[in-house]
């Protein structure tokens, strides 16, 4: 029976044995075959929401809506959630000019500005809507 297994592999072609491991070679010249067959089934995108606001005069909800929800609404990543006060109790006390920096710079699993493409004023208004429902009372900054 064993013998009939190894002829199944040699006939198929293209398979090494070796003493622990089975591996089976792609035909030559199949770079992009073989880089879609293995291609990640999925990917994620932070892009703003088409939202018919132009960019510097969006608002903090907007951005929020269409950026940061995906990590603050869940949770992922490690990321305080929108209205749990016991987690931006901490950082609300570093104050808007403190949340802003750091928003800005990025924090942990946080990329620069959330990975939007907001301005300093808009990413300000995006972290006050923010913070204003996880218990802080900021003053949304004014157009520059």
């Amino acid at each position: 029976m064993a013998h009939l297994n190894l002829r199944a592999f040699a006939i198929a072609g293209a398979v090494l044995v070796s003493a622990s491991t089975i591996v089976v070679a792609a035909p030559k010249g199949d770079e992009e075959g073989t880089a879609k067959r293995i291609a990640p089934v999925a990917r994620v995108e932070l892009a703003p929401a088409s939202t018919g606001a132009a960019a510097g005069n969006r608002s903090g909800e907007q951005i929020y809506k269409s950026i940061c929800a995906a990590c603050h609404d869940s949770g992922a990543a490690n990321a305080p959630k929108l209205g749990d006060k016991t987690a931006w109790a901490p950082r609300i006390k570093l104050g808007l000019d403190g949340l802003v920096k750091s928003a800005i710079a990025g924090k942990n699993a946080m990329p620069p500005k959330g990975g939007s493409d907001a301005n300093d004023v808009e990413l300000a208004r995006t972290i006050v809507y923010l913070a204003n429902k996880s218990g802080a009372s900021f003053k949304e900054p004014a157009a520059k």
